[in-house]
């Protein structure tokens, strides 16, 4: 009687019988991984990780170099090379940083004062200031250790040029009867400070939310290693000095006329 070859138990070590997989089907191997089967679920191994699949990401869009520094780049350090005869381009004077100042004594007193002219000196460096407080007490002003009495803003690199841009070209000339500014405000060591009277003549104020007008005081420093360097690399930069012999300028006291006539000093 004849067995049915499917229940004859395999011999050890005798070849079984070859099944031919069915089509599509993929057989697994050492080393390989089995796929997925619609409609199955298959365990996480341990320790093993699944990516996430994320959405194609676009690239950022490079921030145009300011316009300050292209002339820097292109017209000023060629002209202070051949001015003062440097040897290494390393030598070239230029601009470390940039910072604005502004006094608010009236913050003892009013704390809206402070909350102003920090809105007002961010709008006009596009940067928020840090706030300054008193190192020590003063009794004739009222004044105790650790009040807050101004606000402070260090600019550099991109917002340092882009400020200057603004205050050269479209600032300064909307001061009353400009003449230029001062050229001995240097400190010997090739950095400038400059005094304005108002906030007003920056165009990112707005008139009908200034509640008064403040001065500022902004400093320039650079890595000139003279007074004659630094004011000449100012003046490449597009920086309106006063003429010789002018001593009225943005900073300048103006004198005011007396009901007779006369000028007060």
């Amino acid at each position: 009687m004849a067995r049915n070859p499917e229940s004859v138990p395999k011999a050890q070590g005798a070849p079984g019988p070859e099944f031919q997989a069915a089509p599509g089907a993929e057989t697994a191997t050492d080393g390989e991984s089995v796929p997925k089967v619609q409609g199955e679920s298959v365990p996480k191994a341990q320790g093993e990780s699944v990516p996430k699949v994320q959405g194609t990401a676009r690239a950022a869009a490079p921030v145009p170099k300011a316009r300050l520094l292209e002339r820097y780049q292109r017209d000023v350090v060629p002209a202070l090379t051949r001015d003062f005869n440097y040897n290494n381009p390393m030598q070239v004077p230029r601009l470390a940083k940039v910072s604005v100042n502004v006094g608010v004594g009236e913050a003892i007193s009013n704390n809206k004062a402070l909350d102003a002219t920090v809105r007002d000196v961010s709008l006009i460096t596009g940067q928020k200031p840090i706030i300054k407080k008193a190192r020590k007490s003063i009794a004739q002003f009222k004044l105790r250790e650790g009040q807050q009495v101004g606000v402070s803003v260090t600019l550099r690199g991109q917002r340092m040029w882009e400020f200057l841009d603004r205050l050269m070209n479209a600032a300064l000339p909307r001061t009353r009867d400009f003449r230029g500014v001062p050229s001995r405000s240097f400190d010997g060591r090739g950095n400038y400070t400059l005094g304005l009277r108002e906030q007003l003549i920056f165009p990112e104020i707005n008139y009908d939310q200034v509640d008064k007008a403040r001065g500022l005081e902004v400093s320039i420093i650079t890595t000139a290693r003279t007074d004659q360097e630094a004011r000449r690399l100012l003046e490449l930069l597009g920086m309106p000095f006063q003429r010789e012999g002018d001593t009225q300028g943005p900073a300048a006291a103006v004198p005011r006329r007396r009901p007779g006539g006369q000028r007060r000093r």
